[in-house]
């Protein structure tokens, strides 16, 4: 039994990095499968576990917040500074920098900020005024530095859909079902293990586009992976220094940290340099392993209050 107890403790820690590693290895049949199922497997999971999640929010509890307003604030003016610090370095990189910032915040950053301790429900208002706000601004942004064909309904098309049937769906059968709703959300663990094996087909798609990758100047793709890690820490920093002066460390951090780079890698692929999709894809990395991290300091917590 206490072997069980600590394999179950432990098996999120080691998950994500593991998720990582098998999607890396694997990355050939991972993108066959998810070509055969013509690109449905990572929305199926993340429209699942995002209704897993919601059906723990009680909509009449969602309000903005200055916590959000800042948040919008980083975002906003931050891709905007990171651009002109390195456009004169180089373009490219300074073109990664901006979407590692802009891009919003992961719809499954509601999952993992749970699993830390954070209100779900300042985490579920953010979500969906974040990814609104940057569906708004980033063909403005986009256009400013890309190409000229970023669309609101382009953007929109990607995130609405899978942020806001999850959330529709999740209410919903809090008022027609309450019981299967409450069970939902006493099980929402599950939707960690959803995500789990979205990471693995999305680290598998990223991992055979960086090897398909031609005409790449290695110094480049380096350099964005290092300023990519770099972004990825002073976001994940900054957003708990000022979820903590609002009372929720873990909300803030996973709110400004971790990104959807899924969208991230489609817009920089459809809309800027394609080799500055680099900086997104390693961002996936990076930000995954702040996760483990995170995930393996609050059990470690949680294991010393239990003795």
């Amino acid at each position: 039994m206490d072997l069980l107890h600590f394999l179950h403790r432990n098996v999120k820690t080691i998950a994500m990095p593991l998720g990582m590693a098998i999607g890396a290895v694997l990355c050939r049949p991972v993108t066959a499968l998810e070509a055969f199922s013509h690109q449905m497997i990572t929305p199926a999971l993340i429209f699942l576990m995002l209704f897993f999640t919601f059906c723990r929010v009680d909509v009449r509890q969602m309000r903005a917040s200055m916590l959000h307003f800042w948040l919008l604030v980083f975002q906003l003016a931050g891709c905007a500074a990171v651009y002109l610090l390195l456009f004169r370095y180089d373009p490219v990189v300074a073109q990664g920098a901006l979407i590692c910032v802009l891009a919003p915040v992961a719809m499954a950053a509601v999952v993992i900020a749970g699993m830390l301790g954070a209100n779900v429900t300042t985490m579920a208002t953010y979500s969906l005024l974040c990814n609104l706000t940057i569906a708004l601004a980033a063909p403005v942004v986009l256009s400013l530095v890309g190409a000229d064909h970023c669309t609101f309904l382009g953007i929109l098309s990607r995130v609405g859909p899978l942020l806001v049937l999850p959330f529709v769906c999740a209410q919903l059968c809090r008022a027609v079902f309450p019981q299967l709703a409450r069970w939902v959300a006493e099980h929402s663990q599950i939707s960690f293990y959803m995500w789990l094996v979205s990471l693995v087909v999305v680290i598998g798609r990223t991992t055979a586009f960086i090897l398909d990758l031609r005409n790449a100047d290695p110094w480049t793709e380096m350099t964005l992976a290092l300023v990519a890690l770099v972004i990825c820490l002073v976001q994940f920093k900054l957003g708990r220094l000022l979820g903590r002066h609002y009372g929720d460390a873990p909300a803030g951090g996973q709110s400004l940290g971790q990104k959807n780079t899924v969208l991230a890698v489609w817009m920089a692929q459809s809309f800027l340099d394609p080799i500055s999709s680099v900086a997104p894809t390693a961002y996936i990395v990076w930000q995954n392993f702040v996760n483990s991290y995170q995930i393996y300091k609050k059990d470690r917590e949680a294991a010393k209050n239990q003795i």
